[in-house]
């Protein structure tokens, strides 16, 4: 039988820190883009300008919480509300309906992607924005698959979904 806890305890840390790497990027690019849109008032359209802010709304949400959540987990894995399958899935759901909704957004208000010999402006910016939704989206999916199967077998065990991540 294969030990999921010990790949849970190395994995956790890895999927997390990436979230939070590629959050910081996002924020970076989109709290810049906001910052031009801002002062220069040179956006492509309304839902561009809105959208950049969502996506730098869901930026600030995902590394608080991704650094809140890994912190914790760092420093009591087997206990505590903020490491168990429970509030996991919450913050790991909620996270998700974020970035399916920006990544999805930007995606339409850019059309699929913008061709960059037409020069638009900012293109290689909102082409980046773009790229990075999808990827911190892949992310996050993949973490709210493993706590959904982890939630599966700490509900197997009788600790419910109250249960922590690791046993």
């Amino acid at each position: 039988m294969v030990d999921f806890d010990k790949h849970v305890r190395r994995g956790h840390p890895v999927v997390f820190s990436l979230i939070i790497f590629f959050s910081i990027i996002e924020l970076a690019i989109s709290a810049w883009l906001v910052s031009r849109f801002n002062l220069r008032h040179d956006y492509l359209s309304l839902a561009v300008r809105d959208r950049t802010r969502f996506i730098l709304f869901a930026c600030c949400w995902t590394f608080f919480f991704g650094v809140l959540y890994f912190g914790l987990f760092l420093y009591r894995p087997t206990g505590g509300i903020f490491t168990s399958v429970l509030s996991h899935a919450v913050f790991l759901i909620v996270t998700w309906i974020f970035w399916t909704a920006a990544a999805a957004a930007i995606t339409a208000a850019l059309g699929g992607g913008l061709n960059c010999s037409q020069h638009f402006t900012y293109c290689g910016q909102l082409n980046a924005l773009e790229a990075f939704a999808w990827i911190i989206w892949i992310f996050v999916t993949f973490a709210l698959l493993v706590v959904f199967f982890r939630g599966i077998s700490a509900s197997r065990r009788g600790d419910g979904f109250r249960g922590s991540l690791v046993a």
